[in-house]
């Protein structure tokens, strides 16, 4: 493994060697989860697509609550690397293998055991009850590797290598695609199949990820020893904006689906997922391309060169933007031509009302850019109180407040503009939030710059 000094050449150097490749692979990975939902939209009824959409929202939350525990390490290996202090890098990489067996382990169990209620809790529609329960049954058989994949993927970006988990994702997101039409297209299995072609796939995923350390290339060796409460309290709190924004998006989703069935009934949640699967798309961008350049952040920080730590932020944000802008316009002007890709045969009601709900929800890309990427930032400064209530109401108290007013006043088109009006809401908390911690970098710049010795 190559490691890369993030706090040497130009800053578009470093978006090119680092962040371009995280960005890419957080692509992949949204693709991977859409090649469920790509294969059984074109070639199974509107139950089995919602079976397949309400599973993955539910997977989707698990993979969110790791990976908010896996920024947490990535962080903390970032800012020790940067300062050059190995052996806690060191320390903090082998105490996390540690931590997420055992979350492996608790996960998995509730998931097995609990994985009937959980879609009944997701107000899944009755014909789609069946297949929900065997597609998510079988996903989270494999939570392990699922884990055991974004670990190791966040430790080597932690330490400066976002390249070597592109390869992995890349191939399992190929292995995937190939097994869903084996499974799906050729043997005709059903829903249950995508499942477990998607726990294959993720499975070789974890296994070549694991190659660096089996094959001693990592730039370190580990230590033997525990973690302080300090660090492990460090770890979690680092992690919590993304954890408690998975968990809340997840109670979302619920009261979402609750309030689509009222309105509207399954043709309506079918919508709903087909342009969230979109999004999801567009989403794996702006945290993709957050989170790619954290780690960077992170390692500046730790260096304690702020000028460079600002600079990396602004261009973060500058493309945030610009990407937002471009998906508002390709969501406005080309939403009849992705939206036919989810839907079996001829069926203009679906499609209708698939259109309608992704022009109106699009619009959430005028702003919403701002709340992920400044999130982001603050968790890469090790502030995660303020990462946290920033992701927490972006995720669910705005859209809450928001559902609560627009769905009595516009009916359905009130339930897709709940994300605009709440990307409103969390720019304006995410601005106030930032001019705080600026104020907050400058005054401690002049209080060190006072604590110099004159010479």
């Amino acid at each position: 493994m190559k490691e890369l000094d993030l706090t040497q050449g130009s800053v578009p150097k470093v978006l090119l060697h680092f962040a371009v490749p995280f960005l890419l692979a957080n692509v992949l990975q949204a693709l991977y989860g859409g090649a469920d939902l790509f294969v059984v939209g074109q070639y199974d009824d509107d139950a089995s697509v919602a079976a397949v959409a309400i599973g993955s929202q539910v997977m989707q939350t698990v993979t969110g609550v790791i990976l908010g525990l896996t920024t947490g390490t990535t962080v903390l290996i970032a800012i020790a690397t940067g300062a050059k202090d190995y052996r806690k890098t060191a320390s903090i990489i082998g105490t996390s293998i540690g931590l997420f067996a055992a979350v492996g382990a608790v996960l998995t169990f509730l998931m097995v055991a609990f994985h009937s209620r959980t879609v009944q809790l997701m107000h899944t529609p009755p014909e789609a009850l069946a297949d929900t329960e065997a597609y998510l049954w079988i996903c989270s058989l494999g939570i392990p590797f699922i884990i055991g994949y974004n670990v190791v993927c966040g430790i080597l970006r932690g330490l400066g290598d976002s390249r070597t988990p592109l390869y992995f994702v890349a191939l399992a997101c190929a292995l995937n695609i190939v097994l869903d039409f084996l499974f799906l297209v050729v043997f005709r299995w059903g829903v249950a199949a995508a499942a477990a072609a998607s726990c294959l796939s993720i499975a070789l995923g974890t296994v070549l990820g694991f190659l660096p350390f089996v094959m001693g290339r990592l730039p370190l060796r580990f230590v033997r020893g525990t973690i302080s409460a300090r660090q492990l309290g460090n770890i979690l709190a680092n992690g919590s904006s993304e954890f408690f924004s998975s968990i809340a998006g997840s109670v979302m989703m619920v009261i979402l689906n609750s309030v689509l069935l009222r309105l509207s009934g399954s043709m309506a949640v079918a919508a709903f997922s087909i342009v969230m699967y979109v999004d999801s798309i567009v989403g794996s961008l702006l945290f993709g391309m957050a989170d790619s350049i954290q780690p960077a952040i992170s390692y500046n920080y730790g260096a304690r060169r702020r000028d460079r730590m600002l600079a990396l932020e602004k261009r973060v944000l500058l493309t945030g933007a610009a990407v937002s802008l471009a998906a508002l316009l390709w969501m406005q002007l080309g939403g009849q031509y992705v939206i036919p890709l989810f839907i079996q045969g001829d069926d203009p009601a679906l499609l209708e009302m698939s259109l309608r709900a992704m022009r109106l929800f699009s619009l959430s890309y005028l702003l919403g850019w701002a709340g992920t990427c400044l999130s982001s930032f603050f968790t890469a400064l090790n502030r995660p109180g303020r990462s946290l209530i920033l992701a927490f109401s972006k995720t669910l108290v705005f859209p809450l407040a928001c559902l609560a007013v627009l769905p009595a006043a516009l009916g359905l088109d009130g339930v897709w503009l709940t994300a605009p009006a709440a990307g409103v809401l969390t720019a304006a908390l995410a601005v106030w939030f930032l001019i705080a911690v600026l104020r907050q970098e400058r005054a401690q710049d002049r209080q060190e710059g006072e604590g110099t010795p004159q010479a």
